[in-house]
């Protein structure tokens, strides 16, 4: 078969299954376990990191998530569910997450934590990387009309976190994905952000439950600094892994098992006409 024919036929495979495209992206994907291997003593094996049960961190107050869009590049309702979970564990929360977007995440947890912090390139870099003015225009769709979420703006890679005025209770980071990126933010937020009580969450660590993203993995093993002492676990049934202060009930990963806890969700659609209200008590979208 000619190069034109295998390169004709790689197109049309990603045609008809885009998802392809993420380990096209992601690289050599044997090379990133290699190298997240290489992490002894992190409890990780070629299946991935072990596993907790997202119900460990759940209340019986942690059964809705709102807002949520069912759009493209969004989290699962089980990612913001755990960290609305682990929010609401702390009272006066402070929260930090790199990576915005739509907003869908600073806005649940809002609902929840004292302070919200959410960081994102500015307008100006933005349009740097070629992006349109619309895509700009949504970044913060649901967190900008909500008082206690601050939007900073700058690159993680050199943004003075040290002016945040000491550790937060809760940061996720949801960011660029690329190892290199995953490793800077990584070092960077234990360094100047990290307390002895800090959780730290990492977005897309799977590409979906069950099923490990290498390339991420690497990077967070990589920057998670030597003096963490901390459990690094996948959180069962969320694309997320998380770094711990505590011991947490953790199992080796099996992608077959039988389901061991499974959700109810029920859906109630906000009008368009109420979409900033959709923090407000009694309004749910989405739950569990």
């Amino acid at each position: 078969m000619s190069r034109l024919s295998v390169a004709l036929r790689a197109l049309r495979s990603l045609a008809r299954t885009p998802s392809l495209l993420n380990h096209v992206i992601a690289g050599d994907v044997g090379e990133w376990q290699r190298r997240a291997l290489a992490h002894a003593g992190r409890q990780l094996t070629e299946k991935g990191l072990s596993l907790v049960p997202l119900a460990h961190f759940l209340s019986p107050d942690d059964t809705t998530v709102r807002p949520f869009a069912f759009r493209e590049g969004g989290s699962l309702p089980t990612d913001l569910l755990l960290l609305r979970a682990l929010a609401r564990r702390v009272p006066g929360c402070r929260y930090l997450e790199i990576g915005t977007w739509r907003g869908e995440s600073a806005a649940n947890v809002a609902e929840v934590a004292a302070e919200v912090f959410t960081l994102n390139l500015s307008n100006d870099e933005i349009r740097a990387l070629g992006l349109p003015e619309r895509y700009i225009a949504l970044h913060g769709f649901f967190s900008k009309p909500l008082p206690n979420v601050r939007h900073l703006h700058g690159n993680s890679a050199s943004y003075d976190f040290a002016a945040l005025g000491g550790p937060f209770d809760v940061i996720f980071i949801d960011g660029d994905h690329r190892y290199e990126a995953v490793r800077t933010d990584t070092t960077r937020v234990f360094k100047h952000l990290v307390g002895p009580n800090t959780a730290v969450v990492w977005h897309d660590a799977s590409r979906q439950p069950g099923e490990p993203r290498w390339e991420v993995l690497a990077g967070l093993l990589d920057g998670l600094p030597a003096s963490a002492s901390g459990q690094l676990v996948q959180v069962e049934n969320t694309l997320c892994a998380l770094y711990s202060p505590t011991p947490l009930p953790a199992k080796a990963s099996d992608p077959l098992a039988d389901p061991v806890s499974w959700f109810e969700v029920v859906l109630k659609p906000v009008s368009r006409g109420a979409q900033h209200q959709a923090t407000a008590p009694g309004q749910d979208l989405t739950g569990f």
